[in-house]
């Protein structure tokens, strides 16, 4: 996708605050973040929406949670807890179509979250 945000991160023409990268992922920090760590984590596929999953992309969804548990780690606060969400859609709050999970941590997480 030559306009989507994410795919110019995964493709090396924006450069973003990387903190973690594999074949499949990569995971970077968030502009605005929302707590003392905001880490975005993003397929190096495009999937615009959660709804556009299909069985040949869902394990994407599982590496993404992987790599959230190890950015957790890297950062100090996977022991404390730490929150993982992901946005479907404008009303569900998502801005960029393009999936990506947010991880958010380094302070205690209320509830409901919105």
């Amino acid at each position: 996708m030559t306009d989507c945000l994410f795919c110019k991160m995964v493709s090396g023409e924006i450069k973003p605050d990387t903190v973690y990268e594999d074949d499949e992922v990569l995971a970077f920090r968030d502009i605005n973040p929302q707590a003392p760590t905001h880490v975005l984590v993003v397929p190096k596929q495009h999937v615009a929406t959660i709804n556009d999953l299909d069985a040949g992309t869902a394990g994407v969804v599982g590496r993404m949670l992987l790599a959230a548990a190890e950015v957790a780690r890297q950062e100090g606060f996977s022991e404390q807890g730490y929150r993982t969400v992901m946005n479907c859609n404008e009303h569900g709050g998502q801005t960029v179509f393009h999936i990506h999970l947010h991880l958010l941590g380094g302070r205690i997480m209320g509830w409901p979250p919105g």
